[in-house]
């Protein structure tokens, strides 16, 4: 079996976040006010400073970057969309629908490379498949926001979205070795902008809401997750918008495995959905509801896994 969670990230520390116009068009869990821009920042490093201690104090090694003032990239507090990292020294590089996103990875990109090149120790890296390019096509896929990886089975799935695009991750399938699963998924009659918004998938659970996923779909979904020997947590419509399904499973210093998620998310389970997840994995949720309000993503959105 392959690893599944790992106990080193990579964060970017925000420098100007805010309300990211290129994204709204198309995330429709974003929101916008009159909000002063130096408060938002201000609450949303706040934010930041919480969910990274809060894995620090479960020995997690968290890899902080600093975010410049320029070129504006507003998101660049959701690394895991623009690359991930996969056992056996892999990196991937992904191209981002927006612009101001794009620009994440000339920030970024050696950094993060040297990260995964010192977390592979004596082990070969082997290589970067970068499918940035792919934007001057108009082909998206942003990492693992537009897919969610049942590492544990080499298993992945997407639901398709303008920033999921179908050939592109066949193609990520093929290069990778993982065994692609495609869907649709909307919230509200919207399509849902990432994979992640839907589901969330740990060692031994999946916390997902069947009830996006379209009706075409669902079984072959419930089906392979099942196949792989996870456990459904099934979510609501109205907890998916609280980000519920916006989970990371990490690895403490003790060796076992924690779930991290929203207090929004959190507030929105019931008991017995707790109860079911405390079962194999204990909760970490801290307040982002700054970032999640402006930016339409959450605690997993914010945290990039990195695997040797």
């Amino acid at each position: 079996m392959f690893k599944h969670t790992t106990n080193e990230v990579v964060m970017v520390k925000p420098k100007g976040f805010f309300f990211n116009a290129e994204t709204a068009v198309n995330n429709s869990y974003q929101h916008n006010d009159d909000a002063d821009l130096a408060k938002v920042q201000e609450k949303a490093l706040i934010e930041f400073n919480n969910l990274s201690q809060a894995l620090i104090d479960k020995g997690v090694k968290v890899n902080i970057l600093e975010d410049t003032e320029d070129p504006k990239t507003p998101d660049s507090i959701f690394p895991n969309n623009w690359f991930s990292s996969h056992e056996g020294g892999l990196m991937c590089v992904y191209p981002m629908f927006a612009e101001n996103r794009q620009m994440e990875i000339t920030k970024f990109k050696d950094k993060v490379t040297e990260i995964c090149k010192n977390a592979a120790k004596d082990d070969k890296f082997i290589k970067i498949f970068d499918y940035s390019q792919n934007r001057s096509k108009e082909k998206f896929l942003e990492g693992t926001g537009s897919m969610v990886i049942d590492r544990k089975n080499k298993v992945a799935y997407c639901s398709l979205s303008p920033r999921a695009d179908k050939e592109l991750f066949e193609q990520w399938c093929k290069d990778t070795g993982h065994f692609g699963v495609t869907f649709t998924s909307k919230q509200d009659g919207n399509i849902i902008y990432h994979t992640n918004i839907v589901m969330g998938i740990g060692e031994k659970k999946a916390i997902i809401c069947l009830d996006a996923v379209d009706e075409a779909d669902r079984e072959k979904v419930r089906n392979k997750l099942i196949e792989g020997g996870n456990e459904i947590v099934e979510l609501t419509l109205e907890q998916t918008k609280a980000c519920a399904g916006n989970t990371l499973e990490l690895m403490g210093a003790d060796g076992k495995n924690f779930i991290v998620m929203s207090k929004m998310a959190y507030d929105s389970l019931t008991s017995d959905q707790i109860k079911k997840i405390e079962e194999t994995t204990e909760i970490v949720s801290v307040d982002i509801s700054t970032i999640e309000y402006y930016g339409g993503g959450s605690a997993r959105c914010m945290i990039a896994e990195i695997f040797s």
